[in-house]
């Protein structure tokens, strides 16, 4: 039968393989820390610029539109009074 854990049959080289191993695991997870933080650091950067973005954008359309104010102040409101006016006589055909 087989020995499948053990690589090779001299022990120097399966102390090797596994240090090998563990440098290799090691490097892979310092690149995917390294990897996942220069991500964030971009996502981070393009929210910033679009959130700025926004802000300017709503700035403008706030200073370009006319102040409204609440409907109880009254403003926009015309105040008046109307007489119905009915004419009863009969237009000739």
């Amino acid at each position: 039968m087989n020995n499948r854990g053990v690589p090779a049959g001299n022990p120097l080289a399966n102390v090797l393989v596994v240090v090998v191993g563990a440098l290799v695991i090691a490097a892979s997870v310092v690149l995917g820390f390294l990897a996942f933080i220069i991500l964030a650091s971009v996502m981070l950067v393009i929210a910033a610029i679009v959130g700025i973005r926004v802000w300017w954008f709503s700035r403008k359309l706030r200073k370009q539109a006319p102040q409204q104010q609440k409907p109880s102040q009254g403003r926009g409101v015309i105040e008046g009074e109307y007489h119905v006016v009915v004419e009863d006589r009969a237009e000739p055909r």
